[in-house]
């Protein structure tokens, strides 16, 4: 009886720790173990600091995610080390997205199966007639909760602010409106689906590419924005060195399906005094409650 009354208890944690997801977006700052010259608006030569790995290794494993989405991985080698690093946190399947950006790419780790990849790796458009491509891609996989419950988690990097000729602004406002298309295709195909849009979209709140991505307010394909903020209220997630400038560019985004499960006591910014020894970006981490309809 005993064993039968352990093995019950056992159950139920695992049922209800299994309840809240938590899911971390996070811009590792060039997540590249080996120098290599790279192209950013600048010519530099690359590598991140072992220092700077080991305290977002920490960072991550305070956080410890469920889910963790991340931009500025490096290559294959590289991204096959970061997961080497967080193996003790359990994560079993994973996305990599190998866009045109030779450097920076969009991945994920997940302790839950993925159950459909649509990621896209190759979006072109044209900006006065001249060729583009969506430097860094679309990462879309669908994860598997439980048998009744997933979770479509959908992530981009935008353009950075640095100087192109063609305008970045204007470059970053054409990738924006390729990230709506793209929502609006899952959504209109499947209403209910359960939502999570993330990344760094490298604009404030207030600016035309957010607003695309966020779509009609009150519409079946609009997302809402969670205005998450660490534990002394500051929402900003970016430090630009350049500009000596803090910023909110890192989102989270749920749509009307996912919405009502978000615990918003659980969602937040990570702060710790190390952050910049990390990376030039804070994560941002939400908590979904599967249980809420």
């Amino acid at each position: 009886m005993r064993r039968l009354l352990l093995a019950l208890f056992v159950l139920v944690t695992a049922q209800l720790q299994a309840a809240e997801v938590v899911f971390a977006g996070y811009n590792l700052e060039n997540y590249f173990l080996s120098v290599r010259s790279t192209d950013y608006g600048m010519h530099m030569e690359a590598q991140k600091p072992e220092k700077a790995v080991a305290a977002q290794i920490r960072i991550i494993s305070e956080i410890h995610p469920d889910i963790l989405g991340v931009c500025e991985m490096g290559g294959p080698e590289d991204f096959a080390d970061f997961k080497k690093r967080l193996k003790s946190l359990g994560y079993s399947d994973s996305e990599y997205v190998n866009g045109p950006d030779p450097d920076r790419h969009l991945a994920l780790l997940s302790r839950f199966p993925i159950v459909a990849r649509n990621s896209r790796d190759d979006i072109s458009f044209e900006i006065n007639g001249i060729p583009e491509k969506m430097k860094r891609g679309i990462l879309d996989v669908t994860i598997r909760i439980t048998p009744q419950y997933e979770i479509r988690c959908v992530g981009a990097h935008l353009k950075s602010k640095l100087a192109v000729t063609e305008g970045e602004a204007l470059v970053r406002r054409h990738e924006a409106h390729l990230l709506r298309e793209h929502i609006n295709r899952i959504l209109k195909e499947a209403p209910g689906t359960n939502l999570l849009v993330y990344g760094d979209f490298n604009d404030t709140k207030n600016q035309p590419a957010i607003q695309e991505i966020i779509g009609p307010r009150g519409s079946r394909e609009g997302l809402k924005d969670l205005w998450v903020h660490d534990e002394q209220g500051d929402r900003w997630t970016y430090f630009w060195k350049q500009a000596d400038t803090y910023s909110r560019i890192d989102y989270l985004m749920a749509n009307r399906a996912l919405f009502p499960s978000i615990v918003q006591g659980k969602s937040r910014v990570f702060r710790s005094t190390d952050w910049n020894t990390a990376s030039d970006h804070r994560p941002v981490i939400t908590t979904i409650d599967t249980n809420k309809d």
